[in-house]
């Protein structure tokens, strides 16, 4: 055992075998991906009290043009930055100038500041609000009070230890003449960020004189911080590149098997979990290696500004390193400053203040957003992102595609490695779920001509997501309203004599709605339209209708069907996962509560559909589990007829508008929910419908290339998903259907609610309807004793 702890034979190890071990514990923490984070640098300042011997980027304030950049040239960067699609903004700068220099001084007196950490502040705060790059903060070391006031402008710091070494402060060493460089101190710092609870950067600058058994000591050191805290989110081993015009510029370069050596110990000490990086701009041509040894990050990369630190060593353009990862096996993967872990566990990790801006930039995954489409977004529906994948796909995606399409149940894991496919993986995914529509539905797609109305936007609940609600204490716009009987009725007949064979009815849970008010709804359209086919009332309505009569589910749904129901519309499903529920909307059915209505409604002969609402604050996991929820149902009741993805519009949304939750979901999980339930339903649910409302044309167009088969209906009037500010139409007739159908090369049917054939005389109705009349919504309070 050396004095570090180590064991001896772990040092004496052979290369090839350390570096095999710590490839594989990289794989069970990362899988084949590698990430960066795409950045832009903005050398805040060149002063430092420090005079590392190694050092190019700080200079005395004779060698400088200025002492501080001006906020109007900090902006100036982070917009060109943002320009070229940058996400962070990395804040480089010497430690406290202002201690040693009276230039620095003099120059934050003038710009109205005391410290240079409060310039940071400022500067970070300016550059998020201005241009919404995310902050990263290097600015050396920092007491608990330095973290407390910067924590509010960045999601992450950082500051490298560099070597755990005091030997390395002595006269003659590296860092002689650098008190920020002592070792205690720098600890002392790392500690203060795990304790103010803040993720951090921070490593190992290799090559420097240190001994292998001192970098040992540096790493046991860091890993007990990150034990204490959990706060290391990346660990850097950076090596040594000697600089012209420093005291070490003979000194020779880190030979790069120490690098490696390095890199594999710093996986073996600190495990899976830890992302591990080195620069790729110091190891050019050597990348593959750098993998093998255990690496999952290339740390930052700015296609706009140099690596001010070493500057005479280039970044890689991003579609070299794309392809060099690709090349080595590796799927490159674009990141944020914050790490997902930390993204999840927000509320602990994260200012308050910061949730929407982090949020904004993130996928479901908590990586970096694959694109800036948006549901509901009519600029976002020819805005789509080009695919062009790298390398061949996974063997695994292979297995796990090749399982589903053979009928098999997927595990809540297979289902979540399938969502996460990226690169030449999604389009495996896609393409598989593909083959298993055309195999399963053959060339055609199906709709249905439909009628929507909502019969009130008032409701008891407080659901967080919802744009559509209204009442007296809502926060949103739009006066409350309800629909008499004598508008239903008119809608009805309407709808039936412009080709429609059914009716969608939903609304808000009006405070005095009971269940003879959905039965008088429902008599109310036969009566009107004997032959129109009502589909009517989420869970949350039968539910509400049942208690309010004192009945069960079994006998009230047994009422609705003798009046005329013919099915349900399978929503307020949401994330069929009650950690989420109890965020989303706490007050609602739970899970079990959900399916038991629908369970009930399939036992009495009332087929429905089911639904998912993806894009807000959940993750992948709770997708899984949401589909094998279905899955099982269906395999008990085989009620189901058809899945319908509906993405989360943000735009109205509360809780985004308060910061709580993502935009929505990318165009890659758009597309992967509908092929990823193609698969995980297989063979149980046939039919996966595509919400134009909410994808657009071509959205729509896009998944029903990705294992899709069926448009939804043409709707005539849709409220729901306009609240909440999507903006493409409210109606889209047969003859749009079926160009959209065909312009895909697919043969277009028009179907009834139960995938049967409508009645001729309806279809022909259906391609020759004229104008809608206006709607008549009555205003609330003309309708006091609704029900």
């Amino acid at each position: 055992m050396t004095r570090s702890g180590i064991p001896q034979a772990l040092l004496t190890m052979p290369l090839d075998a350390l570096l095999e071990a710590a490839a594989g514990l990289r794989d069970q923490g990362w899988g084949r991906q590698v990430s960066y984070s795409r950045k832009v640098f903005i050398p805040l300042t060149e002063l430092c009290r420090d005079v590392c011997h190694y050092c190019t980027y700080a200079k005395t304030p004779k060698r400088i043009a200025q002492v501080y950049l001006s906020p109007e040239q900090v902006l100036a960067i982070a917009r060109a930055g943002k320009a070229q699609g940058c996400r962070e903004a990395l804040f480089t700068l010497g430690d406290k100038p202002e201690l040693r220099y009276k230039a620095a001084r003099d120059e934050l007196a003038r710009l109205g500041y005391a410290t240079t950490l409060e310039y940071v502040a400022a500067m970070a705060k300016l550059v998020r609000e201005e241009t919404g790059l995310l902050p990263h903060l290097n600015p050396g070391v920092l007491t608990a009070a330095d973290y407390a006031m910067l924590r509010p402008t960045a999601p992450s710091m950082g500051i490298m230890l560099e070597s755990a070494s005091s030997r390395l402060c002595e006269r003659g060493q590296p860092h002689f003449g650098s008190p920020d460089k002592d070792p205690s101190l720098r600890l002392e710092s790392i500690a203060a960020a795990g304790a103010a609870r803040v993720p951090l950067t921070t490593g190992l600058l290799i090559g420097i004189g240190e001994t292998r058994e001192e970098r040992l000591e540096s790493l046991l050191a860091l890993e007990a911080q990150h034990q204490l805290h959990g706060h290391i989110q990346e660990l850097i081993v950076q090596n040594f590149v000697p600089k012209p015009g420093t005291q070490m510029a003979e000194h020779p370069a880190a030979p790069f098997e120490e690098l490696l050596w390095t890199v594999a110990m710093a996986r073996l000490i600190f495990g899976p979990a830890m992302s591990i990086q080195v620069p790729p701009n110091l190891n050019a041509g050597r990348l593959a290696e750098l993998l093998a040894a255990g690496i999952n990050d290339w740390g930052g990369v700015s296609p706009v500004t140099p690596d001010h630190v070493n500057p005479e060593s280039p970044w890689p353009e991003l579609e070299c390193l794309a392809d060099e990862s690709a090349a080595a096996g590796f799927q490159l993967m674009e990141r944020l400053t914050i790490y997902p872990a930390y993204i999840e566990n927000r509320h602990e990790w994260l200012d308050r203040g910061l949730h929407k801006a982090v949020l904004d930039h993130a996928d479901a995954t908590g990586l970096a957003r694959s694109d800036d489409w948006h549901a509901g977004d009519r600029r976002s529906d020819t805005a789509r992102p080009a695919r062009r994948p790298r390398g061949r796909a996974q063997p695994g995606i292979a297995t796990l595609t090749a399982k589903a399409q053979a009928g098999a149940e997927l595990r809540e894991r297979d289902i979540v490695a399938l969502f996460n496919a990226r690169e030449a993986d999604f389009e495996h995914v896609c393409r598989a779920a593909d083959d298993l529509r055309r195999q399963v539905c053959g060339n055609t797609v199906s709709y249905a001509v439909n009628r929507n109305i909502n019969y009130t936007n008032m409701c008891t609940y407080r659901c967080r997501f919802c744009a559509f609600s209204r009442g007296k204490h809502s926060e949103l716009r739009g006066d409350p309203y309800l629909i008499d009987d004598e508008e239903i009725a008119r809608r009805s007949i309407e709808a039936w004599d412009r080709g429609a064979t059914e009716v969608c009815l939903q609304g808000g849970i009006h405070p005095s709605f009971t269940g003879h008010t959905y039965l008088n709804i429902v008599r109310t359209v036969k009566e009107a339209t004997p032959d129109m086919h009502v589909h009517a009332f989420s869970p949350l309505e039968v539910s509400h209708g049942a208690r309010t009569l004192g009945l069960s589910l079994e006998d009230y749904l047994g009422k609705l069907r003798d009046a005329g129901l013919g099915t349900l519309p399978g929503t307020a499903a949401e994330i069929l996962d009650d950690d989420v529920r109890a965020l989303l909307c706490a007050d609602k059915l739970n899970t079990a509560e959900w399916l038991e209505v629908i369970r009930t409604a399939h036992r009495v002969g009332l087929r429905t559909t089911s639904t998912i609402m993806f894009g807000h604050l959940e993750t992948p996991a709770a997708w899984a589990r949401h589909l094998r929820q279905l899955r099982q149902l269906q395999q008990q009741t085989g009620g189901l007829t058809e899945f319908v993805p509906l993405p989360f519009v943000h735009m109205e949304a509360p809780m985004y508008l308060k910061g709580e939750a993502r935009p929505g979901p990318t165009w890659r999980e758009v597309v992967l929910m509908h092929a990823v339930a193609r698969l995980a339903l297989h063979p149980l649910v046939t039919n996966i419908q595509v919400s134009w409302v909410k994808l657009g044309l071509h959205g729509a167009a896009g998944c029903l290339q990705a294992g899709a088969n069926d448009l939804g209906g043409t709707l005539m009037n849709e409220s729901i998903s306009r609240a909440a500010g999507a903006d493409h139409g409210q109606e889209l007739p047969p003859v749009e259907m079926e160009k959209l159908i065909r312009g895909i090369g697919r043969e277009a049917w028009q179907r009834t609610t139960l995938y049967g054939e409508p009645n001729a005389q309806q279809r022909e109705k259906s391609f020759v309807a004229g104008e809608l009349l206006p709607v008549r919504n009555r205003a609330a309070r003309e309708l006091k004793k609704a029900g």
